[in-house]
C-alpha cells in the first residue's frame, strides 16, 4: 500500500475513532497507518481523549497521568507476551524484531517513528490474535498496568527516623562481627575482598578449600555453608554478610531514596520475568528479607500514616493448589478441599508414618519436598536443601510420586509436549518458550525440564494475583476510594486504609 506523508494538525487525526500515541523525546507522536502529528507535551491533551480508542506504547506511563483513558492496546505489553525472553522491548529492537520498515524517505525521523509504531501495532495485533491471547492483554496486563501506576503514585511510608537508628544499632554489630573474625584469623584484611578473605579462610586458618583458579579461591555463599561447622569465624562471616546487605541494600538504600513526605516511590515492572510475576526496583520492595531475625526487624519500619493501618492478605500455598488443579491429582484436591495440612500428609508419606505421627522436622522436610517439587528439584538438590543423603531425597521424591500420581503424569506429560510444541502455558494462555528443551547439552535440557513443569503453575499463580489486584483495585475506587492498594508481593497484597475501613 502506498503510505501518503501528510503533514497534518492533531485535530485532524483526532476525528478517527481509534489513534496511536507514543512519547517521543519530549513530544507526544499521535499517527494513524498514514498521518502523524507532533505534539508538545502538554497533560491537558491527554484529558481530551476520553472518546478515543487509544494504542500506545507503555500504557503505564500514559495511566500516571490519566487513568481513564480508554487503551485498547500496549505494543510493549503485547511484545512481551509474545516473546517473554527478550531483553528489551525498545521500540528500535521492535522495528527489528517484526521488519517494521522505513516507510519516510525523509529525515524527519518523528514522522518515521510515528507511522511505523502505527504499523507495528498492527502487526503485533494480528499476532496475538493468533495466539489467543487477547483476553490475556486485554483483561489482565493493560488493565493491570492502570493498577501498578496508581501503585506507584501511592508510595509507601516508612519510619525514617527508626530506620536511621536501626541502621547505627547494624553497624555497630557488624563493628562488633569483624573484630570477632579478624581475633579468630589473627590478622585484619578486607572482609569484602575475596581474594583477601580466601587466604585468610584456605591459607592461614587451613580450611578444606574448592579448586583455586586465577582469581583465587570461591568465597561463595554455597561454600561457606559448607564450611559452618569446621571454623567459628565461618558463622560470624556469615552473619557480617548478611547484615553488611541488610545496612547498605535496605537502610542505606532506602534513606537515599526517600522522598520530603516521608514516603518510597518503588517502580513496578510488568515485562522483566519470563514467569508472568512484576517485579520491583528502585528499590525493590518485594525482597525486604523476612527469615532472620535482623532481617524480619526491618519489616516493622515499613508504617502507615496516622488514623490509618495496613491489612495485608495473602493466597493460602496458591502454587500447590494450581498444581493439584492442573495435574487434577485427586489425593492433593481431596486433601485441599478438606483442610488438610498438605505438609503433614507429604510427610506421611515420604516418611512412611501415620499423619499423626508426623514430627515439625518431617514436617518441614515435606514443605521443602512439596514446594521443590512445583519447582522441578531433582533428588541431589533435595539433598542438600534438607540435608540428608542423596538416597534418602531419591526416596522421598518416589514416595511423593507414588503419593500423587496425578502429579507424576502432569510432570512427565508437561515435558512431552513441551518437547512437541516448543512452549508450554498457563491456564490463561500466557507462554514460556523453552528452547532449552532442544540443547544438545543434558544440563541445558535439565534446565529446560524443570522450566516445562514450573512455568504453567508459577504463571498460572502470578496471573490470579493479577486479577485480584485488579479486582481489589476497582472496588476500593468504588466502596473505599480512600483506600489503596500499594504493594504486591508475589502472593500477598498491602492495601492502605483509614482504621475505621480496616
Amino acid at each position: 500500500t502506498e503510505i501518503k506523508f501528510i503533514k497534518v494538525e492533531p485535530g485532524d487525526i483526532l476525528k478517527a475513532d481509534t489513534i496511536n500515541l507514543i512519547y517521543y523525546q519530549n513530544y507526544i507522536i499521535v499517527s494513524n497507518e498514514n498521518e502523524y502529528a507532533i505534539c508538545e507535551y502538554d497533560d491537558d491533551f491527554l484529558f481530551n481523549l476520553a472518546d478515543k480508542k487509544i494504542r500506545v506504547y507503555d500504557s503505564k506511563e500514559f495511566y500516571h497521568i490519566n487513568p481513564d483513558l480508554n487503551i485498547v492496546f500496549d505494543c510493549t505489553l503485547a511484545a512481551y507476551l509474545l516473546n517473554p525472553s527478550a531483553s528489551s522491548y525498545n521500540l528500535s529492537r521492535l522495528f527489528d524484531e517484526y521488519k517494521i520498515p522505513d516507510v519516510s524517505a525523509s529525515d524527519k525521523e518523528a514522522e518515521n517513528v510515528g507511522i511505523r509504531f502505527a504499523i507495528l501495532c498492527d502487526t503485533l495485533y494480528r499476532e496475538i490474535d493468533e495466539k489467543e491471547q487477547m483476553h490475556l492483554l486485554n483483561d489482565i496486563e493493560i488493565p493491570l498496568a492502570k493498577v501498578l501506576a496508581d501503585m506507584e503514585n501511592a508510595g509507601f511510608m516508612i519510619d525514617v527516623e527508626g530506620i536511621r537508628e536501626y541502621d547505627k544499632q547494624l553497624e555497630l554489630k557488624i563493628e562488633e562481627l569483624r573484630g570477632l573474625i579478624f581475633s579468630l584469623v589473627g590478622y585484619e584484611f578486607n572482609l569484602n575482598s575475596p581474594i583477601q578473605l580466601g587466604v585468610a579462610l584456605f591459607e592461614k586458618l587451613g580450611l578444606p578449600a574448592g579448586k583455586k583458579t586465577k582469581k583465587g579461591y570461591s568465597t561463595s555463599a554455597d561454600v561457606l555453608e559448607n564450611l559452618r561447622d569446621k571454623h567459628p569465624a565461618v558463622d560470624y562471616l556469615l552473619e557480617y554478610r548478611q547484615l553488611s546487605k541488610l545496612k547498605s541494600t535496605y537502610c542505606d538504600g532506602l534513606l537515599k531514596v526517600v522522598c520530603d513526605d516521608g514516603r518510597i516511590y518503588s517502580t513496578f515492572n510488568q515485562t522483566e520475568t519470563r514467569t508472568g510475576r512484576i517485579s520491583s526496583t528502585e528499590p525493590n520492595l518485594q525482597n525486604i528479607p523476612v527469615k532472620t531475625q535482623y532481617g524480619s526487624l526491618f519489616r516493622q519500619y515499613f508504617v502507615a500514616p496516622e488514623g490509618k493501618v495496613l491489612c495485608d492478605a495473602d493466597y493460602s500455598q496458591i502454587e500447590l493448589r494450581v498444581l493439584a488443579h492442573i495435574a487434577d491429582d485427586k489425593a492433593m484436591k481431596e486433601a485441599f478441599n478438606n483442610d488438610v495440612d498438605i505438609h503433614r500428609l507429604t510427610a506421611s508419606s515420604a516418611f512412611s508414618v501415620p499423619v499423626d505421627e508426623v514430627t515439625s522436622s518431617m514436617r518441614s522436610a515435606a514443605k521443602a519436598v512439596n514446594f521443590g517439587i512445583v519447582y522441578g528439584i531433582g533428588a541431589f538438590s533435595l539433598a542438600k536443601d534438607i540435608k540428608v543423603s542423596f538416597g534418602e531425597a531419591k526416596q522421598y521424591i518416589d514416595n511423593y510420586m507414588s503419593t500423587y500420581t496425578g502429579v507424576a503424569d502432569y510432570m512427565k506429560k508437561v515435558v512431552e509436549e513441551a518437547t512437541k510444541f516448543g512452549y508450554v502455558k498457563t491456564l490463561f494462555n500466557r507462554r514460556r518458550y523453552v528452547s532449552e528443551l532442544k540443547a544438545s547439552n543434558a544440563i541445558q535440557r535439565g534446565f529446560g525440564e524443570r522450566i516445562a513443569r514450573n512455568a504453567p503453575i508459577q504463571g498460572t499463580a502470578a496471573d490470579i494475583i493479577k486479577i485480584a489486584m485488579i479486582r481489589v483495585y476497582n472496588r476500593l475506587k468504588v466502596e473505599l476510594p480512600t483506600a489503596r492498594l500499594i504493594l504486591q508481593v508475589h502472593d500477598e497484597l498491602i492495601v492502605e486504609a483509614d482504621t475505621a475501613d480496616a
